[in-house]
């Protein structure tokens, strides 16, 4: 059973972490064992809802494990806050057997989150200051000696021993067995460091399907299966973290469903801060389509436009945004959303009663 791999579309927070974890449990109902891997690091929160409708907004651990009825791997393109997750695990009361990390993950130190916050990434390009992209150079410096910070990896650490592993391997025999493996992408295309277009105002990695699938140590052979998210508005963090073409209101978004905007408005789950929002971009979807080759695409947030029960209506608000947007973007958008909990199949949904 090959690989699937879910990607943001835009400027992240587009739902990716909701998406992985249908994608796992669609796969664990049919009775496919599953693991599920995090690439990237915890500068980005992933929230999902378990069974029982709790929330969880994680960092460090997949969304996609939320259940806690699969396995996770963290290879050697992931970057680990070890305290964050210790402290995740817990919170989720993770089986911690079922985790598996590479001998050459990557481990974020103070110094790194020092390094960034004293260089003001976090006011000139609105960083979290999680430390992802000082690890991330510290890695590429290869122990430069006129470069002040140290990579350390996950075998250095004693408290990851149990868990260290050769996630190649490891998920390599996962595939062999027909096991599913979703691959869980940070961020949005555009953020990507190499190809979103808005570099410097970017993240420290690409994001795309293929840099994920690298980090994860497999085979463009392995992959049958590419999901792309995006939303009806998308957003970018506070500050200036870049720009936003089309950027608006929350006011003039909640007004669209007349509701008011402190009941819509959305903040990052890492800093907290309330997040700038903008009308749907086809341009940037349209770019990020051609770098990910989606098997499908699963839009989020369409409560911003209209009510679900407006999708059978042809006229409707909501039917004429898909309309438009399938235009704009030239593909047929597969999925959508209109809360936390839901994924419909657009199709489906227009043929049932």
């Amino acid at each position: 059973m090959p690989v699937s791999i879910v990607v943001g579309g835009q400027f992240g927070s587009e739902g990716k972490g909701k998406v992985s974890l249908e994608l796992a449990r669609r796969a664990r109902r049919a009775d496919i064992p599953t693991t599920v891997v995090r690439v990237g690091g915890p500068n980005s929160g992933h929230t999902g809802y378990n069974k029982s409708g709790k929330k969880f907004a994680l960092r460090q651990l997949p969304a996609g494990c939320i259940d806690c009825d699969v396995d996770v791997v963290f290879p050697a393109g992931s970057y680990i806050d070890v305290d964050l997750l210790f402290q995740e695990v817990s919170e989720l009361n993770f089986p911690q057997d079922r985790i598996k990390i590479s001998h050459h993950a990557r481990l974020i130190t103070q110094e790194h989150k020092d390094w960034e916050r004293n260089g003001e990434l976090v006011q000139s390009i609105g960083s979290t200051g999680s430390g992802v992209g000082a690890a991330v150079m510290a890695a590429v410096a290869r122990q430069s000696t006129n470069f002040s910070l140290d990579s350390l990896v996950a075998q250095d650490n004693a408290s990851l021993q149990p868990f260290i592993a050769n996630s190649t391997e490891l998920l390599r025999g996962k595939l062999d067995r027909d096991h599913r493996v979703i691959i869980e992408g940070t961020q949005g295309f555009g953020l990507s460091l190499l190809d979103g277009g808005y570099w410097p105002k970017a993240t420290a990695r690409s994001t795309t399907a293929a840099a994920a699938l690298a980090e994860a140590g497999l085979s463009p052979m392995d992959v049958d299966d590419v999901t792309l998210v995006i939303r009806s508005f998308p957003i970018r963090v506070a500050g200036d973290s870049g720009p936003l073409p089309n950027e608006v209101s929350w006011e003039y978004v909640a007004s669209l469903t007349a509701r008011k905007a402190i009941d819509i408005q959305e903040y990052t789950t890492v800093t907290k801060k309330l997040r700038r929002v903008g009308k749907f971009d086809p341009a940037l979807v349209r770019a990020a389509i051609a770098a990910n080759r989606p098997n499908r695409i699963v839009m989020n947030h369409l409560d911003y436009v209209g009510g679900k029960e407006q999708l059978k209506c042809p006229e409707s608000d909501v039917q004429k945004f898909l309309y438009f947007a399938e235009e704009a973007i030239g593909r047929v958008v597969d999925c959508v959303a209109f809360s936390e909990l839901d994924v419909v199949e657009v199709r489906k949904a227009l043929l049932s009663d």
